[in-house]
């Protein structure tokens, strides 16, 4: 990704937290050590933080910018 924004900057650490919080669970931190299926347990987990963060960002921005907004007065 060329230029991401503070709020994919953001997801990608809460990507990484979600990845790194499976492979405690595993007690595997040697991404070669891992099996076609915890490999793909772990992307999972990655992809999945990062989407579900970067959606809630953008729910918080879009109220934030909601409030903003003036009343339209028709």
């Amino acid at each position: 990704m060329i230029d991401p924004t503070p709020n994919e900057k953001a997801a990608f650490v809460h990507g990484g937290r979600y990845g790194g919080e499976y492979l405690d669970s595993i007690g595997k931190t040697d991404l070669e050590t891992l099996n076609p299926e915890e490999w793909l347990t772990f992307i999972e987990a990655v992809v999945t933080g990062y989407c579900d963060h970067l959606r809630a960002l953008a729910a918080r921005d879009a109220e934030r910018l909601g409030r903003m907004a003036p009343e339209v007065p028709f």
